[in-house]
């Protein structure tokens, strides 16, 4: 089989409130990633979203955007995984090279949400919940996760400002990002001061609403190193990992425990033999902060119970242990749920070839990117590699 490179990124900046349609919105992405492309041909296009068909009214956005993009013909089709729709598009292009179906294939992750009115697009997100058990009963994504922020804090005697540093981090970093969705510095009098939405999350432990597009281009060996003639690094996919829980946490063993996080981070570790000390940047899923903090723990760089010390002690910072949300994350950049586990990849990616700016990391040569559906039942994880 072959191995997986990524050749070249696009993506578009972060929104609100914009009338651009989402085949637009895919298409300006696409057509960023092909004028670096070289004059790579791409065969195949994955397209993750989650919301489309509930907000815009609006399926077979493979096809779709593969038209807006002068694209039409291509073999084309949407993944859906919630919000880790984006990294099931990446996963299913890797698989379309890796197994020598294809040669090049183009990823793009797509999600508008911000046209339709709030309560509908809260409604919409309540889908990616066990809806029998949970979102039919009047459960949001707001109140899920502040049932296992209150349990966490409870077990381990967690206080509101131990959470605090991922956001702040997330929004700092985001102020170096030209393409995240805010550039304002967040401090912790301002998180601390933050209305709850539902107690114990904060305004600040919450990811935004938002519009956005991202696409990589992916091409066989063969394919990559001709176009690193020119001296650009390559960036090899070394490990491609899904697992999956149940929807409803009432389903589950432990709340305090992420087991798809467990299984997905461990089996991409063992792809790309590596451990939790060879990764240089962690882009987690950072939805909420108390999603980072029970995913530190499961992919191994905390213990249960000690994943908000990470915090505390700026492990999490550029230059620490493990830095998280290097470009923003899903707080800071913003989460456009179908696209958000694209911009982890062209975010990494430009973290390893040098290009991420203001962000920029010394010396990153691997990086992990997650991507969370729900509130844990489906997570992606995919592994990066900078060779030479």
């Amino acid at each position: 089989m072959s191995e997986v490179y990524i050749a070249a990124v696009g993506q578009i900046p972060v929104s609100k409130g914009g009338d651009t349609l989402g085949r637009r919105l895919g298409a300006a992405a696409i057509e960023a990633a092909l004028a670096e492309a070289g004059g790579v041909v791409p065969t195949a296009l994955y397209v993750g979203n989650m919301m489309s068909g509930i907000l815009s009214d609006q399926q077979q956005l493979g096809a779709l955007v593969a038209d807006a993009a002068g694209l039409r013909g291509i073999e084309a089709m949407t993944a859906e995984a919630a919000c880790a729709s984006g990294a099931a598009a990446l996963r299913l292009g890797v698989m379309a090279v890796k197994s020598g179906l294809h040669r090049a294939v183009l990823v793009c992750g797509l999600e508008r949400m911000t046209h339709a009115p709030r309560a509908r697009t809260t409604a919409a997100l309540a889908t990616a919940s066990d809806w029998v058990h949970e979102g039919g009963h009047g459960e949001s994504f707001i109140s899920l996760n502040a049932r296992l922020m209150r349990t966490y804090m409870d077990a381990y005697g967690a206080r509101p400002e131990d959470f605090a540093p991922f956001s702040l981090v997330a929004h700092d970093n985001a102020c170096g990002n030209p393409n995240a969705l805010f550039h304002k510095v967040v401090t912790l009098e301002t998180y601390l001061g933050s209305r709850e939405l539902v107690a114990p999350v904060r305004l600040y432990d919450a990811s935004p609403v938002c519009d956005g597009s991202a696409a990589v281009l992916l091409v066989d060996e063969e394919l990559a190193r001709a176009a690193a003639r020119d001296g650009k690094p390559l960036v090899r996919v070394a490990a491609s990992a899904a697992a999956t829980d149940s929807l409803a946490l009432s389903d589950r063993a432990s709340l305090l425990r992420l087991d798809a996080v467990i299984a997905s981070t461990g089996a991409a570790y063992a792809q790309a033999g590596i451990g939790p000390d060879d990764v240089d940047l962690y882009e987690v899923h950072d939805a909420y902060t108390i999603i980072t903090v029970l995913s530190l723990e499961g992919a191994g760089f905390a213990a249960p119970g000690e994943g908000t010390r990470l915090g505390v002690e700026g492990a999490i910072r550029p230059g620490g242990k493990v830095p998280i949300a290097t470009r923003g994350g899903l707080k800071g950049r913003g989460h456009p749920v179908g696209a958000t586990g694209v911009y982890q990849a062209v975010e990494a990616y430009e973290q390893l070839t040098g290009r991420a700016g203001a962000n920029q990391l010394p010396l990153a040569t691997v990086a992990m990117i997650q991507n969370v559906g729900g509130t844990g039942a489906t997570v992606i994880t995919h592994v990066l590699v900078r060779e030479g």
